[in-house]
């Protein structure tokens, strides 16, 4: 399909007609490509550096690596990814599987005029590399990821035959709260998490990250069932030093805006996308891989980061890893300077 470029000059209206926040030296535009448009922040020239974020977060996320990569001497491209920010949403649930997702960075890469590029992901920003490594490791040769370990499509077998992975987590948390099979019901988790957005954004970003005291830590699965992901988490009384209210005032008027379907449906094709990647059944990435983590990050809270890295090994041979002890989930903005040190090391 052919790609068409929506150039627009820093601090002008993006075509949605919403100005995104001020970065000295950034710049945005959005670019069509396959009956979708996606917005990115840049700055730089150089080898091309492709950063994708998670749930829930914008390009934003990003805004501690941007600076410091392009002075570095690259090119850093910043997405919004499907469903986020000033990329488009799609109305169809089934437009967000991953194949839909790589599809987009396979269609940016091509309207860059690129041949190749190295990928950046954070959470599901790193699901979305890990698979894009798997399907065209001709257009991505080195991977970086965190806070996401890669697992490899697997058959979980159950009493009766092949499970699905929806199935799996129903037995294994049976009678407990999952977060992501609380997230799988259209409409259900957009009740609670867009009653007060500003808060909602608050309790997630403090309460995964390293900085969160016990009665503000999040956890992903709890021993009740509820109908409030968030109402376990405290708030704290002033926010973590990586988190400014600028920050949170962005991300709070961005989701506002938009919602959180696009993010949810994310976790709403999980059982779609282990339908569709049968044939990567425990496949093995074989890129140059870095892989961090922090040591208080709630996603390792059921099996501890040195557990799954010991397990990549054996899917990712490959790969170089780095615990930050102390830090939580959104370990690009709490430990910028250390992780800008190891991408900048890794990318060397």
């Amino acid at each position: 399909m052919r790609q068409e470029l929506f150039h627009r000059e820093r601090g002008n209206a993006m075509a949605t007609d919403h100005t995104p926040v001020h970065l000295d030296g950034v710049s945005h535009r959005c670019i069509e490509t396959n009956g979708l448009r996606i917005h990115m922040a840049e700055q730089g020239t150089g080898p091309l550096l492709l950063l994708c974020h998670g749930f829930p977060e914008l390009w934003y996320s990003w805004r501690k690596q941007i600076p410091v990569l392009a002075e570095a001497g690259y090119h850093v491209v910043a997405l919004d990814m499907r469903g986020y920010g000033q990329t488009d949403q799609p109305a169809s649930q089934g437009a967000y599987t991953l194949l839909h997702l790589v599809g987009d960075l396979v269609g940016v890469l091509e309207a860059l005029g690129e041949s190749q590029v190295t990928l950046i992901g954070h959470d599901w920003g790193s699901n979305v590399c890990w698979q894009a490594a798997l399907m065209r490791p001709d257009l991505f040769p080195v991977l970086v990821t965190m806070s996401s370990p890669y697992i490899p499509r697997r058959s979980l077998q159950g009493a009766k035959g092949t499970l699905r992975p929806t199935q799996g987590w129903q037995q294994r948390f049976k009678g407990q709260f999952f977060y992501q099979l609380y997230f799988q019901e259209s409409g259900v988790a957009e009740v609670a998490l867009e009653r007060e957005v500003a808060t909602t954004m608050r309790q997630f970003l403090c309460g995964a990250s390293g900085d969160a005291s016990a009665s503000e830590r999040w956890h992903p699965v709890l021993s009740e069932q509820t109908d409030d992901p968030l109402a376990h988490v405290g708030l704290p009384a002033s926010l973590p030093p990586w988190l400014t209210e600028v920050d949170l005032a962005y991300y709070s008027q961005e989701f506002s805006r938009t919602g959180f379907t696009g993010g949810l449906n994310w976790y709403r094709n999980t059982d779609r996308n282990w339908e569709l990647l049968a044939a990567y059944i425990n496949a093995r990435i074989t890129q140059p891989t870095l892989f961090l983590c922090g040591g208080r990050d709630p996603v390792f809270e059921l099996v501890g980061p040195d557990r799954w890295i010991e397990q990549m090994r054996l899917w990712v041979p490959a790969i170089q890893t780095k615990v930050l002890p102390d830090c939580g989930h959104w370990i690009q903005q709490e430990r910028a300077e250390e992780v800008n040190a190891a991408l900048l090391t890794f990318l060397a």
